[in-house]
């Protein structure tokens, strides 16, 4: 266990199930490449008394037969045939009940979804291995990894069947923080300094085996033109793959990721809805899977509790693929050092900070002293309307205090201290006031800046009320 970084919660929790006094159904669910199968193999240090991995696309059948096979090569046994789950059940009880029942027998099947193909009725034969047998034993802990949340959602959170409520442990794993992510890196043995490793969570975005594919003889640039443009590059296929694991009718996905990847200040259900022709309940099942797998997040705008709401796409490695990646024809292999300088790059590191900010509220929050105080966050925009000579105005981040103080924040990414312009001040003054006149609040209104590495002095810099820099972004 020595290995695991971060995970604190997710470590307890299984501490928790293992010592427990009832057997324990665990769920471990989360985006591909998440570090679900490290997780659980660390913290039992590999050993387990039974483990099956799923295989993809594979026959029932052909399931079956592995399945057989690793059984009997834990139980020494020669089981000799297996015509579906149930008789596979079946058989590893039997073989379950052989082992020492004066501690938890661990069962571990990873990436279960895939074991659930055609009419196999996998799922009804795990309701009566759980509830018919394992339950009463009070010592069986079933750890189960699923890299499709749906699946999870619709077989065994909302079964209407056996095993509705039966799941004893969800365990969400989340994309990395900044804070993890260097403790990670720094075990690798790479250790740039965090203007870069901010740069690389833009790229990589907090995902565990992509920072695993990194080399420490290299430099930032040169690992990005390996793992995206070089020739054979390892992740310049990851996009199409990723979304085929994740989702069945992965091309509707895609659609509605792009189209969030055009429109950084996010969209409406509503939106998307018109902008796509497909039917709008695949559209909303879609949404709220991509929703559960940390692909997209869903804001409320500032005021509006329930409609307005925008969803933006979050995941930092779709954005980069939408951006540098599916429309570049180049076949430079050193596409990236060749373009670090330009405007379109350091466009995308501007925006990209303020997800990175977004997903970082909790370090924002601390950093301004209001961890522990109830706040809501939202996000604030209103289109000009010429007619009646309104200018319009936007907020990525709000953050709303019980003490009645809103935090208006500004995400600036730059090289060295930002300097705040006369026409620059002006505007945030003139916005806050449009802010207050169509919101009608009478709530302390203030400007807080998150920076790489704070506001430089100057007669501009009253404007600042509050600062974060980006040191206070890798705090735990």
């Amino acid at each position: 266990m020595d290995k695991l970084i971060g995970r604190d919660k997710e470590h307890a929790e299984l501490e928790r199930c293992l010592n427990s006094d009832r057997s324990e159904l665990v769920i471990v669910y989360g985006r591909r490449r998440i570090g679900k199968t490290f997780l659980i193999e660390e913290f039992f240090d590999r050993e387990f008394d039974f483990k099956y991995v799923g295989a993809h696309g594979m026959t029932t059948r052909r399931q079956l037969n592995n399945f057989l096979n690793v059984l009997n090569s834990y139980s020494g046994k020669k089981f000799s045939h297996l015509s579906n789950w149930d008789e596979a059940f079946y058989a590893l009880e039997e073989y379950l009940s052989s082992l020492p029942a004066d501690r938890k027998r661990i069962v571990f099947i990873d990436e279960m979804p895939w074991m659930d193909s055609g009419k196999s009725i996998f799922v009804s034969a795990l309701e009566n291995f759980w509830n018919g047998w394992a339950m009463s034993q009070r010592n069986i802990m079933l750890i189960a990894t699923v890299y499709a949340t749906s699946w999870m959602k619709y077989k065994i959170v909302a079964n209407k069947g056996g095993l509705h409520a039966r799941v004893t442990c969800n365990l969400h794993l989340s994309p990395f923080t900044l804070n993890e992510t260097e403790r990670y890196l720094a075990t690798r043995g790479i250790e740039w300094d965090r203007y870069q490793l901010t740069q690389t969570y833009m790229v990589l975005g907090g995902v565990p085996f992509y920072y695993s594919l990194l080399d420490p003889a290299l430099s930032l640039s040169q690992n990005i033109d390996r793992l995206f443009f070089n020739e054979g590059a390892l992740l310049k296929l990851e996009f199409e793959e990723l979304y085929n694991a994740l989702f069945d009718n992965a091309d509707l996905y895609t659609s509605i990721v792009q189209l969030l990847s055009e429109h950084e200040s996010g969209m409406t259900s509503k939106d998307i809805f018109q902008s796509l022709s497909s039917k709008s309940s695949n559209i909303t099942k879609a949404i709220k899977n991509l929703e559960r797998s940390d692909m997209i997040e869903k804001w409320l705008q500032y005021g509006n509790k329930r409609r307005g709401a925008v969803y933006r796409l979050t995941d930092f490695f779709s954005l980069f693929y939408f951006k540098f990646l599916a429309d570049n024809l180049s076949h430079d292999d050193e596409w990236w050092s060749n373009h670090l300088d330009s405007g379109n790059v350091f466009d995308w590191m501007g925006s990209s900070f303020e997800l990175v900010c977004m997903r970082h509220h909790k370090q924002i929050k601390s950093a301004l002293g209001i961890r522990g105080m109830a706040t809501s966050l939202s996000t604030w925009q209103v289109k000009p309307n010429k007619e009646e000579g309104m200018p319009g105005g936007q907020i990525d981040m709000i953050i709303e205090r019980a003490d009645r103080i809103i935090h208006l924040c500004e995400m600036k990414f730059c090289m060295d201290t930002y300097r705040i312009k006369p026409e620059y001040e002006r505007r945030l003054r003139d916005r806050s006031g449009l802010f207050r006149e169509l919101t009608k609040t009478n709530k302390t209104l203030v400007h807080t800046f998150i920076t790489t590495y704070g506001v430089a002095n100057g007669k501009n810099r009253s404007i600042v009320h509050s600062e974060v820099t980006m040191d206070d972004l890798f705090n735990s």
